[in-house]
């Protein structure tokens, strides 16, 4: 596992009038967001959160002990939410965290490079790998289990089946 910080959400802005915020998770299950203790902010400061709701589009409903007003929450928007590595669990045998992946080279089951991960989302329907190309566009491509062929996370290479009709270049073959 690598070291260093991994964002774990991302705050959105004041929910209410007493200091509480909503936090888009980057987490499996949002109330996992209190589970590895206090998270870093990107100005340094330590905060100990604790999820109080979670609403129907998964955002978490937050109190942060030292946040009381609307304007302290306010003042937290569009900063992320960061925990030390070594809090994590190992992933399963089966698993892998998605921070690993990024600027892994995505590679077609023969070997063809497609381009380099650069994010990794989930809109609902299932995880989305977004690629930065050759010529420096981006694409973004269904990531399930059953399109990942490989993963060497030591080479930072990832093997991907992209649906044909996906890329300009399966008009090619």
């Amino acid at each position: 596992m690598q070291t260093g910080l991994l964002p774990i959400g991302a705050i959105l802005g004041p929910q209410g009038l007493k200091g509480q915020f909503k936090v888009k998770p980057f987490t499996a299950a949002p109330h996992a967001l209190a589970a590895y203790g206090s998270v870093s902010l990107e100005d340094g400061r330590q905060l100990t959160l604790e999820v109080t709701a979670v609403n129907a589009k998964g955002v978490a409903i937050v109190r942060a002990k030292g946040i009381t007003s609307r304007e302290a929450a306010e003042s937290l928007r569009g900063m992320a939410l960061h925990i030390d590595r070594s809090c994590l669990p190992e992933p399963a045998e089966d698993e892998i965290y998605h921070a690993d992946l990024l600027g892994a080279m995505l590679l077609r089951p023969d070997g063809t490079q497609i381009g380099k991960i650069i994010a990794m989302h989930n809109f609902g329907a299932g995880d989305i790998v977004e690629v930065k190309l050759a010529d420096n566009t981006s694409v973004m491509l269904p990531f399930g289990r059953d399109r990942v062929t490989a993963i060497d996370l030591a080479a930072e290479k990832v093997w991907l089946d992209v649906p044909y009709g996906l890329l300009d270049d399966d008009g090619d073959e």
